[in-house]
């Protein structure tokens, strides 16, 4: 069943905000599918055919572009959706056992909510967050240096209320809807809340600094000395 006009006259202006934004409208379809996500928890059909509609675009338009983006969910996911990072540094770093300890502690298959509807699991492709590996994200946010014993009471203290705030960037973690209203556009203003670069990320600088090391304003036109 289409929305409402209920639904949609709740959605205008907010979705209007958005599509403002862009010279051409149809470049307005990625925030507007956080939009729709951030009402349902998942972009359903009626999601996909409200966006088509507000940017003149088809159905299938809609849903191939649904379907390239892995932050949009086709049924619903946990309140608390937790990103283990698998790519080639985490993964060594302990990532896929992270990955594995979670499946079996929560008995979910990835993208599938546990029963009480609170966490769900993923494996993720690489957030920048290497020098912090292994990473876990939750809902976007970031848990660094992770192993599975401590990737286990994250999820299990999600579960029972006890949400922790992120390691880095915002101070107080949201659920899943409220991450995806903050994708479409409308930021809850706590990005620089928390903590944001620590001491790995600041390494390079800081040996940068000691040495003396300044960096090349382009005079030397390249030429390696």
């Amino acid at each position: 069943m289409a929305y409402s006009e209920q639904d949609k006259a709740e959605l205008a202006g907010q979705a209007g905000q958005i599509i403002a934004r862009y010279p051409v409208s149809r470049s307005a379809l990625l925030p507007l599918l956080h939009l729709v996500q951030s009402r349902e928890g998942y972009v359903s059909n009626d999601g996909i055919a409200y966006c088509a509609e507000q940017l003149g675009l088809t159905e299938a338009d809609v849903t191939a572009v649904v379907s390239f983006y892995t932050m949009y969910k086709r049924s619903p996911v946990g309140e608390y959706h937790v990103g283990v990072c698998t790519n080639t540094l985490c993964a060594i770093m302990g990532g896929d056992a992270i990955y594995a300890g979670l499946r079996d502690h929560l008995g979910v298959d990835a993208d599938e909510p546990t029963a009480d509807g609170k966490v769900s699991i993923e494996r993720i492709e690489c957030n920048a967050g290497c020098d912090y590996a292994p990473v876990v994200m939750v809902n976007w946010e970031f848990y660094d240096n992770m192993t599975p014993d401590s990737t286990r009471e994250l999820v299990d203290g999600l579960r029972s209320g006890d949400c922790r705030a992120p390691s880095r960037g915002a101070e107080r973690l949201v659920n899943w809807r409220e991450a995806a209203m903050i994708l479409a556009g409308f930021p809850d203003d706590q990005a620089a809340t928390g903590n944001t670069a620590g001491g790995p990320t600041l390494a390079g600088l800081r040996i940068a600094k000691e040495n003396g090391w300044q960096p090349d304003n382009g005079s030397n036109d390249g030429a390696q000395h």
